[in-house]
Order: C-alpha cells, then sequence, then structure tokens
C-alpha cells in the first residue's frame, strides 16, 4: 500500500510522535474479521509480545 490507501480506509494512517519528532506512519492496529468479511474487534496501540495470545481468545469465544 505505498499509497497509504488502504490504511486511510481503515484509519490507521496519520501522525505519530516519536521521541520528540512527528512523522507520518501507520498506528499499530489489528482487526478481527469474520469469515463474511465484517470487522468483529479492533485492536489499537497492539503489543506484539501478547497480541496474538488475544487474538486467539477472541476467536476462541
Amino acid at each position: 500500500d505505498e499509497s497509504h490507501h488502504v490504511c486511510q480506509l481503515y484509519g490507521v494512517w496519520g501522525r505519530k510522535k516519536f521521541m520528540g519528532k512527528e512523522y507520518d506512519g501507520v498506528f499499530r492496529t489489528s482487526f478481527l474479521i469474520d469469515l463474511k468479511g465484517k470487522i468483529k474487534k479492533v485492536y489499537e496501540n497492539v503489543k506484539p509480545a501478547d497480541h496474538s495470545t488475544e487474538v486467539i481468545a477472541d476467536i476462541q469465544s
């Protein structure tokens, strides 16, 4: 998605700050999507270390 079009449609592209600097980038976000293509849950500010456990628990519930 070099043009960031899909990221913008999902609302995950925008201004970020890191170490006092501002830049455009992707927000660390995941989506749980059902078999019909409907978004069932949005995970914002994802922490990779434990994110998969949370997603698996949501899928199994």
